[in-house]
């Protein structure tokens, strides 16, 4: 279809599509959106780099369609593969992911689903101190391979495996199943069980729900640099609520509980214990070693398991009653140190423990009159024993480290990615739109690492920075050393032949991913009195002068999460989909979401539907103000979880701007998310009811005038599918025409390539159908 056979595009004449667009047919984009699970197959990812600079750890899949994610060391100038699923005859390379991964582990499953994951074979990874032995999960399966040579292995576990992680010395492998952690000797085989539940609703070394989910905290365990000891995490749900998540579309199977608090009930009972571990003998020299036959010993429950040296497992004492949530953990030099928080989250304790008795003692406290923000990778400790941790003031997110601010006003602090000696690497930026890279060390003070717009991040180890994320262009990664005898590895865009050597010793990393069909092509500009940070799409066919265009808003809009970025995101392609297939798109980013300090996040405590509907509403009238093609007489608005509830609240509130709306996997009512999300921003219910009403959707159906589709996924464990359901029936109750798209079997990330394919002209259709009627 050429943009003058269709009369929806624009209300006035339209030039023919120009060659080099018709050359990447805007038609065949849903389907390599899909394919290309968002475009992130074939990008190489998870980096890791071994503390004497000279190896690069990393995952990537076989090209911009395959799924089956491989494990790779990048030494020396080249990269190497370590672990191959489909040469192992583990993964094949066909059929559906779910066909193709086979019978998972529930914990890794569930693992997955926190962690949005699209691809299957290799899809995380954990190495030894050294980077020299690394262990992954394959179907459930233990495998490990030395980086020095050696081909994987595949080692008998007692059970299918979930988040296998050598020690540090890389002579023991532990891992959970079961809710048990077990370890493992290399050298013999010899399996051993630290902790084994003592009852159905205890697991040993696995997160809870709210710290996978809402904290980011995807870990339940912690090695003893001096690999003799574990921090782990007991995790006991008996008090919690279940949902069951079932699938209508095969009523032959039984539903599935979920340990899921909402807000406003009880959490799960999180402790902290220190296991010790009998040691073992030397790591084999290579994988050929652990090759041969192995006994497996039979897991027995042990409450509070005994090591070989008689020594007693250790409990973390602290204020659990007051402090509910471990949001962080981990074991430096200077002995383990985890994070704290109340149920409230205005305050969070960082507490060093003594790992011979258990006792804390606090380093620091933070508080806040709304919420104590938790930045991933803090707290840490530099190894002279300096805390690095966030300080916020009211316009700005700092970095603090040993009790100095080392950051400027104005410079927003995102994340700690890497802590070594006394250098700490640090994603940041000064405007909203980007994030970089960057470095701060006691004798050179602060230093930016990347350069251009984009979003970065980082890993470092050894005097070597891997820099990776997305620019305008693409996928982008880069190996820096200072050594002189350590090349230097860049790549920009998709595809070996892209890459762009930057010194004579350069080496590439390639990224396999494909290049969309459509180049996003936005204009990006400051909208409205709070200069809302906004990006619009136009057709790359339309001229303006030649007619109006329909606007389609496509905002997130909520915590976490900025879409209007210098970045070619997936969003931005979909975004630029849109506006070949007629619409002006414009994406803003208001109050709630991140990037503009402490100030600007906190805007929404106690209302989180006011000032986001009132940001989209003013961004539309103040990009129509600058453009006379948006026709405001035709507006729509999508999205999906938070999104889904703001486009649907959009339909809702302020009819008179907005007059059709998608809304997919929407929070309709606030009530029935989870306790640490959810508190975060509106409270206790018990406590501030008026906050819950307020910001949900449930109790308003009544007020319904536009046409609105409501999108969920029925396997949908974040936000239920009771979410959509009893919304669509208060508007059925009201009388309020609507309709609502039912994705069996569909999570909260639909991971079906047809499904994913098709909802895109599914919601094109419904949008331009009810404009037109409009």
């Amino acid at each position: 279809m050429t943009p003058a056979d269709d009369s929806f595009r624009s209300s006035g004449a339209a030039p023919e599509a120009p060659a080099a667009i018709a050359d990447r047919d805007p038609a065949a984009f849903p389907r390599q959106y899909a394919r290309t699970r968002r475009f992130s197959l074939g990008v190489p990812r998870q980096f890791g780099v071994s503390p004497d600079g000279r190896r690069v750890l990393f995952v990537r899949t076989g090209g911009g369609s395959d799924p089956v994610g491989r494990l790779w060391v990048f030494e020396g100038g080249k990269e190497r593969v370590l672990i191959d699923p489909v040469a192992l005859g583990v993964t094949p390379t066909t059929g559906t992911t779910k066909a193709a991964e086979g019978r998972l582990p529930e914990a890794e499953r569930v693992r997955r689903e926190r962690a949005r994951e699209y691809s299957t074979g290799v899809v995380a990874y954990a190495a030894d101190a050294a980077a020299r032995v690394v262990a992954c999960a394959l179907s459930g399966a233990l495998w490990v391979v030395r980086t020095d040579g050696g081909a994987p292995v595949r080692v008998p576990a007692a059970g299918p495996v979930v988040d296998p992680r050598p020690s540090p010395d890389g002579r023991l492998v532990a891992y959970v199943t079961g809710g048990s952690l077990h370890v493992i000797a290399l050298e013999d085989g010899k399996d051993r069980q630290l902790a084994a539940p003592e009852g159905p609703d205890v697991t040993y070394g696995l997160p809870e729900y709210v710290a996978a989910e809402s904290m980011g905290r995807s870990r339940g365990y912690w090695w003893a640099p001096d690999s003799r000891h574990l921090l782990v995490a007991r995790v006991d749900t008996s008090g919690v609520e279940r949902r069951y998540i079932s699938d209508p579309a095969h009523p032959e199977r039984p539903p599935r509980a979920v340990a899921y608090p909402s807000a406003g009930t009880a959490n799960a009972e999180v402790s902290l214990h220190i296991l010790p571990v009998a040691a073992s003998g030397p790591v084999p020299a290579s994988g050929r070693a652990a090759s041969r036959p192995v006994a497996v010993s039979r897991p027995v429950a042990v409450p509070r398991p005994v090591a070989a040296s008689g020594e007693r497992r250790v409990d973390v004492a602290w204020d659990r009653a007051t402090y509910t949530y471990l949001v962080s953990a981990g074991w430096d030099g200077h002995g383990p140190l985890i994070g704290v928080q109340t149920r409230d989250q205005r305050s969070l304790h960082t507490l060093a423990v003594d790992p011979g008795t258990g006792a804390t003692r606090t380093l620091h406290e933070r508080t806040d009159p709304a919420w104590t923000e938790i930045v991933p990778g803090t707290p840490a400790r530099t190894a002279s024993g300096a805390l690095v941790l966030p300080e916020d003031t009211p316009g700005t997110r700092h970095l603090n480290v040993g009790g100095t601010t080392v950051t400027p006003p104005g410079l927003q602090v995102r994340e700690v990615v890497a802590v070594e000696g006394e250098q700490v690497w640090f994603t940041a930026g000064e405007e909203p739109t980007a994030v970089h890279v960057w470095r701060w060390a006691p004798a050179d003070g602060l230093t930016r690492l990347s350069d251009g717009p984009g979003l970065f991040t980082a890993a470092a180890g050894g005097g070597t920075v891997v820099l990776s994320g997305l620019t305008p262009e693409g996928p982008v990664a880069e190996v820096r050393s200072s050594g002189p005898d350590r090349p230097v590895a860049c790549v920009r865009g998709s595809g070996p032949d892209t890459a762009d050597v930057t010194t004579a010793t350069a080496r590439t990393i390639a990224s396999l991913g494909e290049d969309p069909v459509v180049t996003p092509r936005p204009e990006h500009l400051l909208l409205g009195r709070r200069e809302l940070r906004a990006a619009l799409y136009l057709p790359s066919w339309y001229e303006p002068g030649t007619g109006t265009l329909p606007v389609l808003l496509s905002p997130y809009g909520g915590p976490g999460v900025q879409l209007a970025v210098r970045a070619r995101t997936w969003f931005a392609c979909v975004a630029q989909w849109f506006a070949e297939e007629g619409f002006a798109v414009l994406v803003a980013d208001g109050r709630g979401t991140p990037g503009r300090g402490p100030a600007w996040e906190k805007a929404v405590h106690g209302d989180q539907l006011t000032p986001a509907l009132e940001d989209q509403t003013d961004a539309l009238h103040a990009a129509a103000a600058r453009f006379a093609y948006l026709d405001l007489s035709r507006v729509a608005i999508r999205g999906w979880s938070f999104g889904g509830f703001l486009a649907a609240a959009a339909v809702l509130h302020r009819p008179d701007v907005f007059h059709a709306a998608v809304a997919g996997a929407a929070p309709t009512d606030q009530r029935l998310y989870d306790t640490h999300w959810k508190e975060r921003f509106l409270g206790h219910p018990r406590e501030t009811p008026d906050h819950y009403t307020r910001s949900s959707l449930v109790g308003h159906g009544h007020l319904l005038r536009r046409p609105l589709l409501l999108v969920q996924g029925l396997a949908d464990d974040n936000v239920a599918p009771a979410h959509t359901l009893r919304f669509s029936a208060e508007l059925l109750a009201a009388g309020r025409p609507h309709s609502v798209l039912p994705l069996p079997g569909a999570g909260h990330a639909p991971a079906d390539p047809a499904v994913n394919e098709n909802l895109l002209r599914f919601e094109r259709d419904f949008l331009r159908s009810a404009l037109d009627k409009n």
